[in-house]
Order: C-alpha cells, then sequence, then structure tokens
C-alpha cells in the first residue's frame, strides 16, 4: 500500500525532477517507510511506500527491471501473486524479491495488458514500458485504489491524490460543473473520470490506459459485473453456502497476504461482527479489534459499543476502544479534510480518521465491512425502489436517493454554476446497461461499480492511509461481487436486508448483533448542526473567501443556516454541512494554487 506519482512529457522535453519530489510530498503519509524516483527520458515516476509485504528493500519502488526493459509503481496489494508468481517461474521469469509489485511486473511482460485479467486485488499501477515508449495505467475492478491525472497536449500527470497533482502549480482549478452536479446530488459522489475540477480527472474502475509520447491515448475497459441468474439452479441453503465460502476466502486472503499483523475495525455492525466471526472460524487466533465511538446527542446514540463489546467477549479479541468528545471532532476537522482527495460529505470520513491516528499505533493493516451494504442490499432505500412502480427508472431511483432534485440544485449554485440534470442523465444511461435481470439488479449494480468508489471506498482509503494504515475490505472481493451479482433479490432484500450475511451469521456471532436494527457509524454532531457546529459552518459559508468564490446563492444559504436542522436529504444527511463541507475543502486545497 503506498502513493505513486509520475509525470509524461510529449513536447519533447524532460519531466522536472523538483516538481516529480513535490508530488512526493504531498504522498508521505500514504507511505512513510521509503521515498524513491526514477526517470527516464520523458518520463518520471515517484513512489512513496508503506511496506506490507516483502518488508526489505527489494522491494522499494520504483521497481526498475533492465532486462525486461519495464518500470513500476505499484499502490495496493495482489492476493493471488504467490500462484502467479509461481506460473512466471514456470514460464523462466527470475525474481528478486519475494512481494507483489514484481508479480505486476513480470506479468506485464509476458501478458501485456491483459495482465489486469489475472490480478485479483486492489490495485493502481503505471507502467513505463522503455522499448515502446509508453505508459500503461490501470485500476482495480471496484475502484478500491484510487488514481487521478491531468492531461494536456504537453504532458501527463498522475498521482493517489489531487492533492499530489495540485502541488505542481499549474492545473486547472475551476469547477467543473458535472462535477459540481454530481458533489451535491450523489452525496459528494463524482463519478470517474469527472472531479469537481476542470483539471483533475481519474482513471475508471475496472479500466486501463495506455499512452504514447505523441500524446494519444487508449483506453480499455477490462471488466464488467453480469448481473443476470446463473443457469445452474440453486435454492436458499446453496446460496448460502456459496457466499460463506467465498466471503471466507476472501477474509483469509486478507489476513494471510501480509508479512505484519492485520487488525479488524469493528463497528458494531453486523459486516464487521461477521467478519471477526469468520477470522476465528478460520481458525485465527488473538485478533487485533478497534472500536470508536462518540457523544451521544438527544436524536441519536454516537456508539455502538454494547453491540461491538459482545462480539469481543465471545472471540477474546484483543480489543482498543476509543471514545471521543463532539470538540475533539471539531479539532480533528480541518486535518480530515486535508487529506480529502475530494470533497467528501459521509459523516464518519473524520470518525474514520481519528480512529485511523490511533490504530496505526498498533498495526498496519485492518480489514473493514465497507462495501457490504451495496452489494447485499443492507440499505433502506433498496426495498423502496424495488417495490416502486408507475415511475420510470431514474425517478425510481431519484425519489429515493437524490440529495436534492434539479429544481432545487439550480436554487443551490450560482447561475455561472447551472447546467443540465447531469446527474439524472448518468443514472439513466447506467441503469440502461443490460445484463442484468431486474430493476434492483441493476440499481445494485450501479452502486457496486460506481456509487461505492466514491462513498465509502474513498473515504476509508484516504482517512485510513493518512495515518500509513492500509484498510482491506472482502466484501469487495470481485470474486465475491460477481457471485452475489447473480443472486435473487429475496437472499438480499428479506430480513430488513442482507438476509443471506444474516443466515450466515447465525450461530456464529450474537444474535442481538444480527436482529438489531441496521444502524450507520454515527457522527452526530455532523447531522444535528448546532452550537459551535453551526458557529463552524456559518464562519466557512460567511467567509470572504466564500463570498468572492460566489459558488451558492445566498438566499439558499441562509435558509439553511436559519434553520440547519430542518433540512435534511433523503438519506439524512445534512444539507448544510454538504455546502460548507464543499467550500471548506476548495478553500484548504484550491485557494492559492
Amino acid at each position: 500500500m503506498c502513493g505513486i506519482c509520475g509525470e509524461f512529457r510529449f513536447d519533447g522535453s524532460a519531466p522536472e525532477l523538483a516538481l516529480t519530489h513535490r508530488m512526493m510530498e504531498k504522498l508521505e503519509r500514504r507511505g512513510p517507510d521509503h521515498g524513491g524516483s526514477y526517470s527516464d527520458g520523458p518520463l518520471a515516476f515517484g513512489h512513496r511506500r508503506l511496506a506490507i509485504i516483502d518488508l526489505s528493500e527489494h522491494a522499494n519502488q520504483p521497481l526498475v527491471d533492465q532486462q525486461l526493459g519495464l518500470a513500476l509503481v505499484f499502490n495496493g496489494t495482489i492476493y493471488n501473486f504467490p500462484e502467479l508468481r509461481s506460473q512466471l517461474q514456470d514460464k523462466g521469469y527470475h525474481f528478486f524479491s519475494s512481494g507483489d509489485s514484481e508479480v505486476i511486473l513480470k506479468a506485464y511482460a509476458e501478458w501485456g495488458e491483459a495482465c489486469v485479467d489475472r490480478l485479483h486485488g486492489m490495485f493502481a499501477f503505471a507502467i513505463w514500458d522503455m522499448r515502446k515508449q509508453q505508459l500503461f495505467l490501470g485500476r482495480d475492478r471496484m475502484g478500491i485504489k484510487p488514481l487521478y491525472y491531468s492531461f494536456n497536449q504537453q504532458r501527463l500527470r498522475f498521482a493517489s491524490n489531487v492533492q499530489a497533482l495540485l502541488a505542481t502549480g499549474d492545473i486547472d482549478t475551476s469547477i467543473d460543473p458535472v462535477g459540481l452536479h454530481h458533489q451535491l446530488t450523489l452525496h459528494a459522489v463524482i463519478p470517474a473520470p469527472h472531479t469537481i475540477l476542470n483539471g483533475v480527472k481519474k482513471v475508471r474502475p475496472a479500466h486501463c490506459m495506455c499512452f504514447k509520447t505523441d500524446g494519444s491515448v487508449r483506453e480499455h475497459q477490462y471488466w464488467q459485473l453480469d448481473a443476470t441468474r446463473p443457469k445452474e439452479k440453486m435454492d436458499e441453503q446453496d446460496w448460502v453456502d456459496a457466499i460463506h465460502e467465498s466471503l471466507k476466502s476472501a477474509v483469509e486472503k486478507r489476513k494471510t497476504i501480509a508479512d505484519v499483523p492485520v487488525g479488524v475495525l469493528l463497528s458494531g455492525g453486523l459486516d464487521s461482527c461477521l467478519l471477526v466471526g469468520l477470522l476465528s472460524e478460520a481458525g485465527v487466533g488473538n485478533i487485533k479489534t478497534f472500536t470508536v465511538g462518540f457523544e451521544d446527542q438527544p436524536e441519536e446514540k454516537g456508539n455502538e459499543f454494547e453491540f461491538s463489546d459482545m462480539v469481543v467477549d465471545k472471540f477474546a479479541t484483543e480489543h482498543h476502544k476509543f471514545f471521543i468528545r463532539n470538540d475533539k471532532v471539531l479539532d480533528y476537522l480541518p486535518d480530515a479534510v486535508d487529506v480529502m482527495a475530494e470533497p467528501m460529505v459521509g459523516q464518519d470520513a473524520v470518525a474514520f480518521y481519528m480512529l485511523s491516528e490511533q490504530v496505526s499505533k498498533e498495526v498496519k493493516v485492518v480489514q473493514s465491512g465497507q462495501g457490504a451494504d451495496e452489494v447485499f442490499a443492507g440499505y433502506f432505500w433498496y426495498p423502496q425502489m424495488h417495490n416502486a412502480f408507475g415511475e420510470d427508472d431514474v425517478q425510481r431511483f431519484a425519489s429515493r436517493y437524490f440529495d436534492r432534485d434539479h429544481e432545487e440544485y439550480l436554487q443551490t449554485v450560482s447561475e455561472q454554476y447551472q447546467g443540465e440534470d447531469y446527474t439524472s442523465q448518468l443514472i439513466a444511461k447506467l441503469l440502461a446497461q443490460g445484463n442484468a435481470d431486474e430493476y434492483i439488479d441493476r440499481v445494485l449494480r450501479l452502486d457496486v461499480t460506481t456509487l461505492i468508489v466514491d462513498d465509502p471506498v474513498k473515504r476509508v482509503d484516504n482517512m485510513t492511509m493518512a495515518w500509513g494504515l492500509e484498510a482491506r475490505v472482502p466484501f469487495l472481493d470481485h470474486q465475491l461481487v460477481e457471485l452475489a451479482a447473480k443472486m435473487p433479490p429475496e437472499m438480499k432484500l428479506q430480513s430488513h436486508g442482507k438476509h443471506v450475511l444474516k443466515k450466515i451469521a447465525r450461530g456464529l456471532i450474537p444474535d442481538p448483533v444480527i436482529d438489531r436494527p441496521k444502524a450507520y457509524f454515527p457522527v452526530p454532531a455532523l447531522k444535528y448542526v448546532r452550537g459551535e457546529f453551526l458557529d463552524f459552518m456559518k464562519a466557512i459559508l460567511h467567509s470572504d473567501a466564500a463570498r468572492q468564490r460566489g459558488l451558492f446563492q445566498p438566499a439558499y444559504v441562509e435558509k439553511l443556516l436559519a434553520n440547519p436542522e430542518g433540512y435534511h436529504t433523503r438519506l439524512q444527511g445534512s444539507k448544510l454541512w454538504h455546502l460548507a463541507l464543499l467550500e471548506m475543502w476548495l478553500q484548504q486545497h484550491v485557494d492559492g494554487c
């Protein structure tokens, strides 16, 4: 797990190495163990390493193989690298390290761009082909690892976060109207290739891109999710057994493929508790678990300790529990926003940031339960969409999911940022794709392959990597996702969602964890905005920088400020927080660039 960056010139000049090192400085928190750079003619690479597999210097990057004429920078983990390594050794390849990075390099030498089809894991990497003088970028199927780029006629730059690109000083930081529409409609999800900034794009999940010295680029999608029923008939027990085996395998892989201890982020919900249960079932002992909780508000509890404690007691885990006062949340907010590659409004972002600081003192790798709700239909809006009739596909989705409809969006942003209903257009396109049997199959595929990438997957990556902590997400193992996508909707929607997971969990983890109502990682102070949190947001939106930017219509801002707890989105997010967070992110990252 690392931070990568680089530059590829198309204008005949060589990259400035000082610029590469400026990018690397913005990646240091992602990879505190080693930094390295490499250049060859029009190409420069930078790398910051978090040592997880093969802790020796032989696995430091950039990884260069002069005999093959290839150089690599890589961020992620390849869980099937031992098998691939054995296959490549049988083909005559020799290895000088024992980690997964070199396996990617040799796999590219043997199979070319098709190497991505064989990689099982989370990854974002760049390979420089010295002989062909071309650059190859690849991103994992589920978009777990980020990869941003800035591209024009003179050069390509890429990096693991936007901060590294902005450090180069000549990125177009004007607001992308498409990205802004998604930001304020899809609770801060901006699907690739867009971002909030015109000058920054991101590689799409399950895609690779090839750039040549003349500036030409070729993009290829190497994987798609099929959401049709299997040909062979399976009853409920068949599905339970198949999902159980696939999930158990995913959890075991993410435990064993590491040369350092691996812990579990234990929220007290079904998903993370099930991870602990499956590890125990696999014979893993001395499991390290970590839980965070916050102060209550009258409307909502701020922690789930009563449930996480049950799991700790049952499995005798080595547990670390952290309680955080609301005033500490406000203290940490600017730092949490500072490490956001893009503006993220999820109220648990700061929670993950604060938890990761503590966890990183104990372990370098954790497993986390993100993705279970999207893969197995755990949220309340899925049955609503499934049971709705008399609406077109987009309306059926938008009326239960969008933070604001297009009409309200036009009331939110200033005239210069207004435009078409870009979000409805995107959702219509994604829902119209084939290879899905029912409407809810298409919704879940859209969520798993597109929306989840930027919320919550990106959020967890940013907040953990800010402390040199690698988060692994077994519920997003692509083989598990493929299996679950073919499952009949009732196997997901029954039992108030995640039916198959609850069947697996019964008898493995305590019943109260399984039978409790669905809850969310709570940070109530960012949902019920009052007191010093209200003053904080008001100061941001009334600041000189906000007035000069003129992003929001003043009347809309004042309406929210006058009744901050009266305006929540359909998914119960604070509309005021959404505006304040976006403006705060722009002030911290863009102003002054």
